[in-house]
């Protein structure tokens, strides 16, 4: 692997997890810039289309939870000069509104094209295969107990992440 190859890993990994960061911490704005305008994200049956309609959909889609966790678990990528794939499995984490707060755990796979324009990698196209699923009750004594000593996330501004400049700022 060249050194620039391994340069454009780091950068691939990073739109991934930047992507992660945006969708659940409902920074629209960050997702929107990942994409490039002629990009195609494809949701499964929930979603299909271009990156303006699918970041005016998440408002709507995230707004019945309370709180999302995406994590990335393993990742692939196969880079042929300014194209490249990427296969990424993750696990997303869906926390319902109370009263009667239900979780909804999806395994699944993003299938990614990514395309190097001008030196930044971005989105071309984004698929969202299904794995697994799982849903159950949040167990609200385990919830409390268990971050009875921190600070409680969530998708709104007043996430504790929201204190940090240079996170806050990424979609700038």
């Amino acid at each position: 692997m060249t050194p620039g190859e391994a340069l454009d890993r780091v950068a691939l990994h990073d739109l991934v997890m930047r992507y992660c960061r945006g969708v659940d911490r409902r920074d629209f704005a960050l997702v929107r810039s990942l994409y490039w305008d002629d990009a195609i994200d494809r949701h499964g049956a929930m979603f299909e289309g271009g990156p303006d309609d699918f970041v005016a959909w998440l408002p709507t889609a995230m707004a019945k939870f309370e709180l999302t966790v995406h994590r990335i678990t393993n990742s692939l990528f196969a880079i042929d000069g300014n194209d490249a794939e990427g296969e990424h499995y993750a696990v997303a984490y869906h926390r319902s509104s109370p009263p009667g707060r239900r979780e909804l755990i999806v395994g699944g796979r993003y299938l990614d094209r990514y395309q190097q324009r001008d030196g930044e990698w971005k989105f071309a196209a984004r698929s969202l295969v299904f794995d697994h699923g799982e849903v159950r009750a949040v167990d609200e004594a385990a919830f409390a107990l268990l971050g009875a000593d921190a600070p409680h996330g969530t998708a709104e501004r007043i996430d504790p992440s929201w204190s940090l400049p240079l996170l806050a700022g990424l979609a700038a």
